[in-house]
């Protein structure tokens, strides 16, 4: 049985949970205004393996619902377009939750967004991240919450390229899953499909790949 928050979480940040076969296209205020981090995500969507919902502001419902009756072989690669942001990127790869991360030691301290020497990414996040530094102070690794509701939180991660290598991504991301979940929230991770070391982290942290798969239409 899926955990009760995913369920809450996909029905929140999508505005419908993936139910019934197919692709089930369905309008969302949420699509028309801004993200976590102050951008339009104008179209999203989350696909079971048996039922799949994208999520689009409520003008571009008609758009692209006749989109995926007329090409739906190609509806991924129109949906910028199709959207009425045709500079935006598509993004394609799993979905991935986990109620029990790896039982990895911590390996990071919980710092203000704004403390000294952190990369611009960790920036656009509105309260504390979670840093890995060297004795000497400098930044090594980081990972960041995206709080997109009160019932499913977003986990990123990066390392440093000279600090790559020494397992510090999947520690932080179990780290911070520990906290989501403490916060009673169920943490989940995306990645492109085609970032296998993302996916290898993932793995480690104990976030499987179950066969869902998350796709939509990003800022660049």
């Amino acid at each position: 049985m899926l955990d009760r928050r995913l369920q809450l979480h996909l029905a929140s940040w999508l505005g419908q949970w993936p139910a019934g076969p197919g692709l089930h296209v369905v309008a969302s205020h949420r699509r028309a205004r801004p993200a976590w981090d102050g951008r339009l995500r104008p179209a999203l969507a989350v696909d079971t393996g048996r039922s799949a919902v994208l999520s689009v502001a409520p003008d571009r419902v008609a758009a692209i619902r006749a989109l995926v009756r007329r090409a739906p072989e190609r509806m991924l690669a129109a949906l910028p377009q199709a959207v009425g942001l045709p500079t935006f990127r598509v993004h394609d790869g799993p979905f991935r939750w986990s109620l029990s991360p790896a039982p990895l030691p911590d390996v990071g301290e919980w710092t203000e967004s704004t403390a000294p020497g952190l990369p611009p990414w960790l920036r656009l996040f509105d309260r504390p991240v979670l840093v890995v530094r060297d004795s000497d102070g400098a930044y090594l690794a980081g990972a960041g919450i995206k709080r997109h509701d009160a019932f499913g939180h977003e986990l990123a991660v990066g390392t440093a390229p000279a600090a790559r290598g020494r397992g510090l991504a999947r520690r932080l991301v179990a780290q911070a899953a520990r906290r989501v979940l403490d916060e009673g929230a169920v943490p989940t991770y995306l990645h492109e499909r085609d970032n296998h070391a993302s996916a290898r982290v993932a793995e480690a942290a104990g976030f499987p790949d179950r066969g869902w798969r998350a796709y939509g239409v990003y800022p660049r």
